[in-house]
């Protein structure tokens, strides 16, 4: 695995995490495979790992729900599974997600880029930071513009039909959104509704991971008269939307520069940390060895 100063040196190669959502549990397109179980301090992760290769571009993969989609949305332990990209040596993290829609123009199959992100979770673990510990990283622009851009033109050239931009609103679930609860949300500006990116982005962030999240549309959520969201439909339009995002991933290989220049949120964590040196737990200090190792030694 890369060390952590190569995967920040300027002009580093690139080794891109993907994180698969709700239809995406494999990702059958990388070459030399190898799984493997990565430990986290912060408790199990989804599952294992897949290392592999695109071409000369380095992978690895993580199936968000588990094999065979056995974790519910609210049960995903997401910062294990951020701990674990970082530990693997991930310089750029992409997320796949299937997603309902607000909007009319935001059709089942199509793919949206979205760039940012209304938060209505509760009781998940929102930070890796906490009590002897404490630090607030930015969060105003939650996705990564260059990936994002990059992770947008790969879809398109993979043939999906692609909106560029889009507020993701997150809702707790595991339940779908009532009628009146879709119309508030297309009031408050969200495009497009899903379970499982926050706390995800928010961590990214908080390791310093560039994170970008393509979201593929199965269905019109609830907000329109006679609509509601059926499973069925949702899994027959993930099954064809599944080929294409995996499609994505290939055509982002070929589309990633020969070398990565450094992004601001590689650095994220400078001068986001509050805490004193002399005050810090040492306890919580071993544990972000992995997502904050970096800027704690600094």
């Amino acid at each position: 695995m890369q060390t952590e100063q190569e995967t920040q040196a300027p002009g580093a190669r690139w080794r891109i995490g993907v994180i698969g959502g709700s239809g995406i549990y494999d990702l059958s397109v990388l070459d030399d495979v190898q799984e493997i179980a990565v430990q986290s301090p912060f408790g199990a992760s989804s599952g294992p790992v897949t290392l592999g290769r695109i071409g000369g571009q380095e992978f690895v993969f993580l199936a968000r729900h588990g094999a065979g989609h056995r974790i519910s949305p609210e049960a995903i332990n997401h910062r294990a599974n951020i701990d674990v990209m970082k530990r693997c040596g991930v310089t750029d993290l992409v997320a796949i997600s299937a997603i309902g829609s607000l909007r009319e123009e935001l059709a089942p199959g199509s793919f949206v880029a979205v760039d940012q992100f209304i938060d209505r979770t509760h009781g998940r673990p929102q930070s890796f930071f906490g009590e002897g510990l404490v630090a607030h990283v930015s969060l105003a622009d939650p996705v990564c513009a260059r990936l994002s851009g990059l992770l947008a033109d790969a879809a398109q050239a993979a043939g999906a039909s692609v909106h560029r931009g889009g507020c993701y609103l997150a809702m707790q679930g595991p339940q779908f959104s009532t009628r009146a609860e879709s119309r508030l949300y297309r009031q408050w500006g969200a495009d497009v509704i899903g379970m499982t990116a926050m706390p995800e982005a928010r961590l990214a962030r908080e390791a310093e991971l560039p994170y970008a999240l393509i979201g593929m549309v199965t269905d019109y959520d609830a907000w329109r008269d006679g609509d509601h969201v059926d499973v069925a439909q949702v899994l027959s339009v993930m099954r064809g939307n599944a080929a294409t995002a995996k499609a994505t991933v290939v055509a982002l290989a070929g589309l990633l520069p020969q070398l990565r220049t450094p992004s601001p949120i590689d650095r994220a964590l400078d001068g986001a940390i509050m805490t004193a040196p002399a005050q810090r737990d040492p306890v919580l200090v071993a544990r972000l060895g992995a997502v904050a190792g970096r800027a704690l030694k600094a």
